[in-house]
């Protein structure tokens, strides 16, 4: 077998076209071949939060979810130990009956657009 090195390690962050606008610190979901844009509610294909702020057709850096704590937008209040999922306009959501968690708060939310740490999984 041939050696092998993959191109992007856990832990990276990794470049993606937008496919729509995105906004920085937000989830973003797959949209097509190495592109993103704004997650929706509980998307099952979140990849990671964007890095900056990036206009459709722009490249973006993207944090992924190997793992490691992101500062997230609630879309509503949340609990410290609660299970999270994507909400509209990739904020954050308490997972509820949705099916698809994306990770766990590390501290509470009292209202929409509260900015809290999220532990991926």
């Amino acid at each position: 077998m041939a050696d092998y090195l993959p191109k992007f390690k856990p832990g990276q962050s990794v470049t993606f076209t937008a496919s729509a606008d995105v906004t920085g610190g937000r989830l973003v979901e797959v949209t097509g071949n190495r592109s993103v844009g704004p997650a929706g509610a509980d998307s099952a294909s979140v990849v990671g939060v964007a890095g900056f702020d990036a206009k459709a057709g722009e490249r973006v850096t993207v944090f992924t979810r190997a793992g490691g704590v992101q500062q997230l937008t609630a879309s509503g209040p949340i609990a410290a130990g609660d299970k999270v999922s994507s909400a509209a306009a990739g904020k954050a959501q308490t997972l509820g009956t949705t099916e698809n968690p994306i990770g766990l708060a590390l501290e509470a939310a009292a209202a929409d657009n509260d900015v809290i740490d999220v532990l991926f999984i």
